[in-house]
């Protein structure tokens, strides 16, 4: 007798509830993916005027370029606000995402460093109101200073860990810089990759830092991606706005 297949729309599946850490980890990488329709493609921080002044222009200058921020910008700085951003979220405080939002839009030095975190805030608000996340209207005076404000509220709204989300957030950031190296420099896609193979490596130990860190000695000392960012902001032909 002929046996009787099952469609695929009627096969027994796994139901990913909201609760589910299989469900949460899919939505940090909808959060993280690039194709995310915040712009983050369109910054290099600094990246494209280093390139002009010879300062990156190979796979190991871009590796020392990127550890260095690794190592001064997010560890000491971008992750352990995220925490405090995330924190208060999760405890419900708008005033303190507040704060520590306006303590990370201070501590950009240039002025392309800090329109790019007002763009890039306003962005993910927008498209996070439209996928459903009520807080992010409600708390949206309290969000616009700094991508990792409404980056924090999604992690929470979805149920994603502190530790994923640090470790997600600083992904991110990491791919964003290398795919700008590879249009800038410029390098092949598999130099690229091995770029961002080796440095991932240190991100665990980043994210692992910034939870430790006290509220007094967070910041950073990064004064060649300052340079590099204001040279940049007149730079004579630029493809990417920061």
């Amino acid at each position: 007798m002929p046996t009787t297949i099952p469609s695929a729309t009627t096969m027994p599946t796994k139901t990913l509830s909201s609760e589910s850490g299989e469900l949460a980890r899919l939505r940090l990488m909808q959060l993280t993916s690039p194709a995310l329709p915040v712009g983050g493609f369109t910054y290099s921080q600094g990246i494209e005027w280093a390139v002009e002044a010879g300062w990156i222009r190979d796979v190991g200058s871009l590796r020392d370029w990127l550890s260095g921020l690794i190592d001064d910008g997010l560890a000491g700085l971008e992750l352990p606000l995220l925490v405090r951003l995330y924190r208060a979220c999760e405890a419900g405080e708008p005033a303190q995402v507040g704060h520590w939002g306006r303590q990370l839009l201070a501590s950009r030095e240039t002025r392309e460093l800090r329109q790019e975190e007002l763009n890039r805030a306003r962005a993910l608000i927008s498209l996070l109101r439209d996928l459903g996340i009520g807080r992010v209207t409600e708390w949206a005076d309290e969000l616009v200073h700094c991508q990792a404000a409404p980056f924090a509220v999604a992690a929470v709204e979805w149920r994603i860990t502190l530790e994923d989300c640090l470790l997600g957030y600083a992904w991110s950031w990491l791919e964003n810089q290398v795919a700008a190296a590879i249009k800038l420099v410029p390098l092949g896609q598999t130099d690229g990759q091995r770029v961002q193979l080796q440095l991932a490596e240190s991100l665990p130990g980043a994210c692992a830092r910034a939870l430790k860190i006290d509220d007094d000695a967070i910041g950073s000392s990064a004064p060649a991606l300052a340079i590099a960012s204001a040279r940049h902001e007149t730079q004579y032909t630029r493809l990417f706005r920061s």
